[in-house]
């Protein structure tokens, strides 16, 4: 095994932890933000352990980037739809999606108020997981008209 192969085995399966951290902090911040519950140290964790889950996986992606046979940076680079997507689409989609955990979390460790706090994470990590979906999904399927 190689190391293109170890780092992308490590990324496809470490998306899994990240998927469920989000889901798990984006579902204990909307039953507290809806049954306007305090802001526990559990929830404290749990979002944390979101946002860094969602970094860790940054930073094995950004190996993966380059040693991948997709990443390419030539004139062709935009022509093609995998080298495009791998190159240019997928990492710029992702990082938004980080971007706004980042910024989902630090804004909710400012504010005082219990319900406040969990309504800054449901809105952001919520985002923050329908952009991580859709930089999937482009990359699964067909551009129209190809």
């Amino acid at each position: 095994m190689n190391p293109y192969e170890i780092f992308k085995d490590l990324h496809s399966g470490f998306r899994y932890v990240v998927f469920l951290l989000l889901l798990i902090a984006i579902i204990q911040s909307l039953l507290g933000w809806i049954g306007k519950k305090p802001y526990t140290e559990v929830n404290r964790k749990i979002n944390l352990f979101a946002l860094i889950s969602a970094h860790t996986q940054l930073l094995i992606g950004i190996v993966l980037y380059f040693l991948s046979p997709y990443v390419q940076f030539n004139s062709s680079t935009m022509k093609i739809e995998t080298t495009r997507y791998f190159t240019v689409e997928h990492w710029v989609m992702m990082l938004i999606a980080i971007a706004l955990i980042t910024v989902g979390h630090s804004k909710s460790k400012k504010v005082a108020m219990p319900e406040s706090k969990h309504k800054i994470i449901v809105t952001y990590y919520i985002i923050a997981l329908l952009v991580i979906v859709g930089a999937i999904m482009a990359g699964h399927l067909p551009i129209l008209g190809s």
